[in-house]
């Protein structure tokens, strides 16, 4: 008989089997079996037990977090508040700013910045001495004045470079935390700093078109569209140059120069010198951020006998065969007009221009009368701000009451003070037909033809023209010649006022601004040098016509293949028709 056989015990229960004496060792029991409504009851009760331990969890937390929201707003809210006052906010991108043909000028870079809880720093001094060890132009004193000052929020250094965030990350200093910013960018330096500009840390615009535009191109919906100017970073770059040559060579304290479009106003470049590097405004010395071509006034000198001749032509006073006597000086009151290429005989209008005569010029002006002078100025924009896109906008300095006498000193450019922009801007009305163009650095929609006022006449544009051209040729800017391109100009030599308010004879501003090609003008150059000095090579003169005319040129020969402008036979018979003036001659009385 089998164990499985063996009755069953009567004090078992019904599903247990008696296992006889001995029978244990040879036949091991199996594991009990439950049936299978105990198996699904003990499963449910495991289940039932695990939700709702899970549940009560849920609860807990809740429960903390409700207590966590309450004590956050009712006690603890003005602290939270005032922390997150304290925290910065990432800064908002700006615009970027490109020359007319897409160059980049500024744009904006992700940076980190580094800012300091000083309640968690366990030990400030050791802490600054780690942080100087990887930002060397630190103070150390500072650094743990600040770490140690209790505030929750305090900065320690804006901008940081990777290599720096890594180094600063990498001393595992707690209470230490990076703001994400932009930093102003750009990439060309200190190229075109006094049109560009600067921002502060905040990104905020302080000068040139950065401040002109600040709400422009912070603006959110305009981020994404660039700023196009009106400069060409390559004639930019040409102008830089040749300036600071010129500055160099004459041992000058500084300069300035433009290069304009006489059909749209557009300003190519535009330099001022000294310049400063916006990349590092904290670095930039206050005075280099004087912008000489737009803010600076000056007595521009025998520039303005453009504007003297042209007044004169236009009113009918004279004509380009009129004759002045220039065999001696002017006596004004206490005062001497002279001049310094004196031809001692009688000019004709020509010959008064070409070279460069201030006795001829007032004999000229008083002709036309004070009141047609000023009308001119008036026209010309020489008695406003110019409208160029920038801040830095300097007001000419006019006569008040505008006498007689001052008629006779503005005719050769004294007694009036513009800046260099005011003067570029007029000649160009004076080569372009006769219209004058608002200065802009913006580039122009060509497709539509600019707005402009008549400030001459057609005709006295292009006596105008022909007369600038012979100043090249045989008169005193002869050195900004640029054979092939027929350049035509005139120079301007003018004494700066001294401390006393009257002239400083050895402090001169020796200019020479040009127009290219005269057949059909097309651009206007000026330079400008503060206070030359003579050197051996310019035979003891340090005037526009050896300072600031060879610059010309050279500015005009390099940028005039880039701008598309191609040379021609100066000798053909069409130019020199186009060119001729009607003189009667050298020497004729």
């Amino acid at each position: 008989m089998s164990w499985r056989d063996a009755p069953r015990s009567p004090d078992r229960a019904p599903n247990q089997v008696h296992v006889p004496e001995g029978a244990r060792e040879t036949f091991p029991l199996r594991r009990r079996v439950l049936p299978m409504d105990g198996v699904a009851g003990q499963a449910i009760e495991t289940a039932r037990n695990r939700l709702i331990v899970t549940a009560a969890l849920f609860g807990l937390c809740f429960i903390a977090l409700g207590f966590r929201l309450v004590d956050l707003s009712l006690f603890q809210g003005a602290e939270v508040a005032a922390h997150a006052h304290r925290t910065p906010a990432k800064l908002a991108a700006r615009g970027d700013i490109v020359d007319r043909n897409g160059v980049l000028l500024a744009t904006n870079l992700d940076t980190a910045s580094l800012y300091a809880d000083s309640t968690r720093i366990i030990n400030a001094g050791d802490a600054a001495s780690a942080l100087v060890t990887v930002l060397p132009d630190l103070s150390r004193a500072d650094v743990e004045a600040k770490l140690s000052s209790g505030k929750s929020f305090i900065w320690l250094k804006r901008n940081l470079s990777p290599r720096q965030q890594w180094e600063v990350n990498a001393l595992g200093l707690p209470g230490l935390a990076f703001q994400r910013e932009e930093r102003r960018v750009y990439p060309y330096g200190s190229l075109a700093s006094h049109v560009l500009g600067l921002v502060d840390v905040d990104n905020k615009g302080l000068a040139g078109v950065e401040a002109y535009f600040d709400e422009k191109l912070a603006d959110p919906a305009r981020v994404a569209q660039p700023l196009t100017l009106s400069i060409d970073v390559r004639v930019q770059h040409v102008l830089a140059d040749e300036l600071a040559g010129a500055i160099s060579r004459f041992n000058g304290i500084g300069g300035a120069g433009v290069v304009m479009d006489v059909q749209t106003g557009e300003i190519l470049a535009m330099v001022s010198l000294p310049d400063f590097d916006p990349n590092d405004p904290a670095a930039v010395p206050p005075e280099t951020r004087f912008n000489r071509v737009s803010l600076g006034v000056y007595e521009m000198g025998s520039t303005f006998k453009t504007f003297n001749t042209a007044l004169a032509l236009e009113t009918g006073s004279a004509t380009l065969a009129s004759r002045y006597d220039a065999s001696h000086p002017l006596q004004v009151g206490k005062h001497l007009i002279s001049d310094s290429h004196p031809q001692n005989r009688v000019l004709t209008v020509p010959e008064i221009y070409m070279y460069s005569s201030n006795i001829g010029s007032v004999r000229m002006a008083l002709d036309a009368g004070t009141a047609a002078q000023q009308a001119l100025m008036n026209r010309l924009g020489m008695l406003r701000r110019t409208s160029v896109e920038l801040p830095e906008r300097g007001m000419p300095l006019v006569p008040k009451p505008w006498l007689e006498i001052n008629t006779m000193t503005i005719s050769f450019g004294n007694g009036i003070a513009v800046t260099p922009l005011h003067l570029a801007t007029g000649v160009s009305a004076m080569v372009n037909g006769g219209v004058l163009l608002p200065a802009t650095l913006l580039k122009s929609d060509h497709a539509k033809a600019p707005s402009g006022m008549r400030v001459v006449s057609e005709k006295t544009s292009e006596s105008i023209r022909r007369l600038m051209r012979l100043v090249v040729m045989r008169g005193t800017g002869k050195k900004a010649e640029a054979d092939g391109y027929l350049v035509g100009g005139k120079t301007g030599t003018a004494e700066k006022t001294g401390a006393n308010g009257g002239y400083a004879h050895k402090s001169l501003l020796s200019s020479f601004v040009a127009a290219f090609p005269m057949t059909s003008p097309r651009y206007v150059v000026l330079a400008m040098v503060d206070e030359p000095r003579p050197n051996k090579d310019s035979a003891g003169m340090a005037t526009g016509g050896w300072v600031a005319a060879p610059a010309v040129g050279n500015i005009i020969m390099r940028i005039a293949p880039m701008l598309g402008v191609e040379p021609v036979d100066e000798k053909s018979p069409v130019i020199t028709e186009a060119m001729y003036v009607p003189m009667q001659g050298e020497g004729a009385e």
